[in-house]
């Protein structure tokens, strides 16, 4: 060990007061970004709140981030008129609400503010542009070691929290080198102001395909939305209650399929037969297909009421792209100046993480279903891969950091344990 010696004992002294210290250290690799408890890859809502609930139990960690700021995705990613789409009740972090003034929707900047607030509230300073390029666990050591761009960490536990929308969804169709417009996913898209007197391709009809084209149509462009699948549309209220709280209330006491019902008899009497507008429903009703598939209904915010009166023209899928125009399966081609893809997201977990047992390799989400999907083998987590919103996140966050807890509680681990291996 050698001269080594007495800066292992200086640093580890002080790492058990500050969890980034040998983040800031610059003297040996390997010894300075030695984490004593948990590393957590991405600063999004699910990263801040595993962070949160670990601080709460005592337990340090690290959170590295790709981006420059916390919850990159709601702050470059995201178009202006963004609001939550569940009440804020639902959508808050673990230990802290949301600001009583705070509407029941809030707006896409009071989401940040809150984040950035909580981020503030628990001390939680992301180490920012640490893109990651490998995650692997070390057997000789049996720790994870993370390699990014520009460091290398070793830790007990490691959090996966890059979530299920860290990519974008670029969908191949045939012809879009010819088709001459601009062509943009909505991680692109702020405002339809851009857009005003053109004719705009929305391919999606997803929550944020059918809100961007309300945008555009509120903003004088003349939208068309392709609709590949069927959909399930509901009300964002029922009763005078959100649509999701009153499907938690019901599944309190009767089974899942007979409130699937409830929902779509409510929903044909407020929005009518979404069928007549070509929007047909799946066959398995909204909380089924979400459990089976992850797959979410659309909550209308006034969409619908577009495309009843013809401002939104329903397409079905595209066959291919001609020079400003399109062709769809049905053989109709018609001119557009612009496509929008709100094709969604995808995990990007398997371009790093070197591990088999918990993530699925195909979509990089976690075999085992939910409630069952947070916990991995040798000290690996995942939060924010449950298909169930912020909510699911909160949950998962609150385990993990239970389960971390009781390691860390039960073990002699050190700074000095890792070292006597290394």
């Amino acid at each position: 060990m050698g001269t080594d010696e007495d800066y292992l004992r200086e640093i580890e002294g002080k790492a058990a007061h500050d969890p980034y210290y040998y983040t800031k250290k610059k003297k040996k690799k390997t010894i300075n970004n030695l984490v004593p408890g948990a590393v957590i890859v991405g600063a999004g809502p699910s990263g801040l709140a595993a962070a949160a609930c670990l601080k709460e139990r005592g337990v340090p960690s690290v959170v590295i981030e790709r981006s420059s700021c916390i919850a990159s995705l709601w702050q470059q990613k995201t178009y202006d008129r963004l609001r939550l789409h569940l009440p804020k009740q639902f959508c808050e972090l673990p230990l802290m609400p949301f600001p009583p003034d705070f509407p029941t929707y809030p707006t896409k900047q009071q989401f940040v503010q809150y984040l950035e607030a909580y981020a503030a509230r628990f001390e939680i300073r992301p180490v920012f542009g640490q893109a990651v390029v490998s995650a692997e666990l070390d057997e000789k050591l049996q720790l994870w070691r993370v390699t990014t761009e520009g460091a290398e960490y070793l830790c007990r536990w490691l959090v996966v929290a890059t979530g299920e929308n860290a990519e974008a969804v670029m969908p191949t169709i045939q012809g879009r080198e010819e088709f001459g417009g601009d062509v943009v996913h909505t991680s692109g898209y702020k405002s339809g102001s851009v857009y005003e007197g053109k004719r705009v391709l929305v391919v999606g009809c997803g929550n944020s395909g059918m809100e961007v084209s309300l945008d555009l149509c509120n903003h004088n462009a003349t939208p068309s939305l392709v609709v590949r699948d069927t959909v399930h549309i509901l009300p964002r209220e029922m009763l005078g209650k959100s649509t999701f709280g009153l499907s938690m209330w019901l599944l309190k006491w009767l089974p899942m399929r007979v409130v699937d019902r409830l929902l779509l008899v409510i929903s044909w009497l407020v929005l009518g037969d979404t069928a007549r507008y070509g929007l047909d429903r799946p066959r398995l009703g909204p909380l089924e297909l979400k459990s089976l598939s992850g797959k979410t209904p659309v909550l209308d915010v006034g969409t619908l009421d577009k495309i009843k009166s013809g401002d939104i023209k329903v397409c079905p899928a595209i066959q291919r792209l001609w020079y400003k125009s399109a062709e769809f399966v049905d053989g109709r081609v018609e001119n557009f100046d612009s496509i929008i893809l709100a094709t969604g997201y995808k995990s990007n977990v398997p371009c790093w993480l070197k591990e088999s047992e918990m993530f699925c390799e195909k979509d990089g989400l976690p075999k085992r279903p939910f409630p069952n999907c947070w916990k991995g083998e040798c000290g690996l987590y995942a939060v924010g891969f449950t298909k169930r919103g912020l909510l699911g996140a909160s949950i998962d966050a609150k385990n993990i950091a239970d389960d971390i807890h009781r390691c860390w509680r039960d073990s002699n681990y050190s700074p000095n344990f890792i070292q006597k291996h290394l």
